[in-house]
């Protein structure tokens, strides 16, 4: 099976030479077809990844297209391109659930970021896909190394009955990791129980984890099952394990290592089946030497430990990540997805994310608010500080210059340097645009219209 990404065009000859021009800026396969029943004969025989159709056309409903197209081919992206400037018209078609609305002034530049966009989507996928996990790993959203680590470490303990500790800085996704790893496991239809060890007061923390009896002390007037019962049969998460009061961690070894827990006020013991997924943002070996909490403890929780890597030491996560809180926001909103243009998600990547993905995920949640009806983000929707850190692998490229007491044209001499970056990036790259443009961290799309850019000025 191909693994390229299939291009179609729907429509006039007009349409379909910007939409050629545009799949050929992105390096993507092309094809186009005259008539709505052939697309959909098409995507039922043929891999089909993209349809950029032309409206109006009297061959083709939106509505009634999307539906047939999606039956045959639920993964596919379907991009209006609108000829007529009423509002009404694109409102009509922007409920009708295309990937995208876009109006026919998009010329092949703008068409091929769009189009980089789609086939990024597409690729992500297919990555999803070939894990062959389903659910759970789609909500690990990223394909850098550390996340795919993660990945495999919650597919090998998925099946097993162990205790993980689960441990990585404020806002990484600890939680959505221990969520991953009991919907990926059997017991995936039964309770899952979330606790935050640190939200709870010290005195009433033992009786929300193993439940009390009447009377047990002020306030207690009916019997009451903890969160281990609770949990009985399925998973119990506990967040911010390091906060827990050192007298209570006793009890909490005593309930792993029996499977057993004694509500407060009575000597009767409850049998319960838990699997128990620690989480901290401390250094729990820091707090056992400073006697703050338990070591015997501590090597019950961690029998598999899994580490969850910053997002500033997985940049080329952060594409991914605003891409699907942008489709998450918009979709809770009510509101046609937006895109984000290349320039915006490069100055995400070189942000430093100190509050790692939660800080993202309210960043794009404020830059879709602020950005009203506009289709695309632009890097002003994010007011991100500009004095941080380069992300890790991404050194700058100096060279000398010496300005002469009559000055220099400073435009010719930027635009010199550029040129001679792509000329080395080709001759590294033995003249593939693609591997050119990912050594300078470009769309190819962007690589190849500042060529042309070069060879008009020629």
């Amino acid at each position: 099976m191909s693994h390229s990404i299939q291009v179609i065009s729907l429509g006039s000859e007009s349409h379909g030479e910007i939409v050629r021009k545009a799949a050929a800026l992105s390096g993507l396969d092309y094809h186009t077809i005259g008539f709505a029943p052939d697309a959909i004969c098409l995507t039922e025989s043929h891999q089909c990844d993209i349809i950029v159709a032309e409206l109006p056309n009297g061959d083709l409903d939106p509505s009634e297209f999307l539906d047939s197209i999606t039956q045959s081919n639920a993964g596919v992206l379907v991009i209006f391109r609108l000829l007529s400037s009423a509002v009404s018209d694109a409102l009509r078609v922007a409920r009708t659930g295309a990937y995208s609305v876009v109006d026919a002034a998009m010329d092949e530049f703008q068409l091929a970021e769009l189009l980089d966009n789609a086939a990024d989507e597409v690729r992500s996928r297919r990555a999803a896909s070939h894990m062959d996990v389903d659910e759970w790993r789609r909500r690990l959203v990223g394909q850098s190394p550390a996340m795919q680590d993660v990945a495999r470490m919650v597919k090998l303990v998925a099946g097993r009955r162990c205790t993980v500790l689960i441990t990585g800085e404020t806002g990484t996704g600890k939680e959505m990791v221990a969520r991953a790893i009991h919907m990926a496991s059997d017991r995936a239809r039964k309770p899952w129980v979330a606790l935050n060890c640190s939200a709870i007061p010290e005195h009433l923390l033992e009786a929300e984890l193993f439940g009390h009896s009447r009377g047990a002390f002020t306030g207690a007037v009916n019997d009451r099952a903890g969160r281990f019962e609770e949990a009985d049969g399925g998973t119990l998460f506990l967040d911010e394990i390091g906060d827990m009061p050192f007298e209570l961690q006793a009890k909490l070894l005593r309930v792993l290592q029996e499977r057993e827990v004694q509500r407060l006020g009575t000597s009767r013991t409850i049998k319960v089946n838990v699997r128990v997924i620690a989480a901290s943002n401390l250094d729990l070996l820091e707090r056992v030497k400073s006697k703050q909490f338990r070591e015997d403890l501590y090597y019950r929780l961690n029998v598999v430990p899994l580490q969850i890597a910053a997002l500033r030491e997985r940049p080329d996560d952060i594409a991914l990540l605003a891409r699907h809180f942008v489709d998450k926001v918009c979709r809770m909103e009510g509101i046609p997805v937006k895109q984000i243009y290349n320039e915006t998600l490069e100055a995400l990547a070189c942000y430093d994310w100190p509050g790692n993905v939660r800080q993202l995920e309210n960043a794009v949640e404020r830059a879709v608010v602020i950005s009203g009806d506009r289709e695309f983000l632009i890097p002003g929707d994010f007011p991100l500080s500009s004095a941080t850190p380069r992300p890790a692998g991404i050194r700058p490229v100096a060279q000398p210059v010496s300005i002469p007491t009559q000055g220099i044209d400073f435009a010719r001499t930027v635009s010199n340097f550029e040129k001679t970056l792509l000329d080395q990036a080709l001759e590294r790259a033995k003249g593939n645009k693609s591997l050119a443009a990912d050594l300078l961290r470009l769309k190819r799309s962007t690589l190849v219209s500042k060529l042309r850019v070069f060879e008009c000025a020629a």
